[in-house]
């Protein structure tokens, strides 16, 4: 497939990891075992190790948007809880502490990279400080990656555009538990994403810009 012409302000363009934390993509993850087949079709784990040697090649900012880590007492006596609440407390996903809620070795922040506060339920924006980071740095352009795809990433992209930024979804860097899943997230972005692409896009993009 031939790339998309793409072009970023690296300078001001960032590329999110949302939630690429053990139990979601790695082996042994509590969550991987309903992901694998998705996360193989559309070779997820490459994918992301491309985009994020593309953007410490080219010199683009690179964040990671994690997921709260479990922990004890968690959700109790909240007014409201949903599905992922309970199932998050009776699994207890991404617990502090353990393996489960520790970064995927591959996708590890360095020095200088964004790392904001946990998001409790799917947007990485709503009641962290993502949005004052990107600000502070200066960043207009997000390109979006990472876990799950009908639920941080979407909620991730939507509040993105609603705050004003230029989003572009990786349509091979994300991964949910059904392939309809990710079919109707990109079948429903197309009213406010700014670009849905696949990994060769982004990589050429960023290599063309930083040339």
């Amino acid at each position: 497939m031939q790339a998309k012409a793409l072009s970023y302000p690296l300078a001001s363009t960032a590329v999110l990891f949302v939630d690429p934390l053990n139990d979601f993509i790695s082996e042994g993850g509590k969550m991987w075992p309903y992901l694998k087949d998705n996360a193989a079709r559309v070779n997820l784990l490459p994918n992301l190790r491309r985009l994020q040697s593309a953007a410490r090649a080219a010199g683009v900012r690179v964040g990671f948007v994690p997921h709260r880590r479990w922990r004890e007492g968690d959700y109790e006596g909240w007014r409201f809880t949903n599905f992922t609440h309970r199932k998050t407390a009776e699994h207890r996903f991404f617990a502090a502490g353990t393996w489960g809620g520790e970064w995927h070795p591959d996708f590890v922040p360095k020095p200088g990279d964004m790392v904001c506060k946990e998001h409790w339920t799917h947007s990485g924006f709503a009641n962290t400080d993502l949005d004052t980071l990107l600000k502070l740095h200066g960043v207009s352009h997000i390109v979006l990656c990472g876990m799950r795809t009908n639920a941080c990433y979407e909620a991730t992209a939507r509040y993105a555009v609603e705050l004003g930024y230029h989003l572009t979804m990786v349509k091979d860097a994300t991964a949910a538990f059904l392939k309809e899943e990710m079919d109707a997230t990109f079948l429903n972005a197309g009213p406010y994403a700014h670009e849905m692409v696949v990994t060769e896009d982004v990589v050429a993009a960023f290599a063309a810009a930083a040339a």
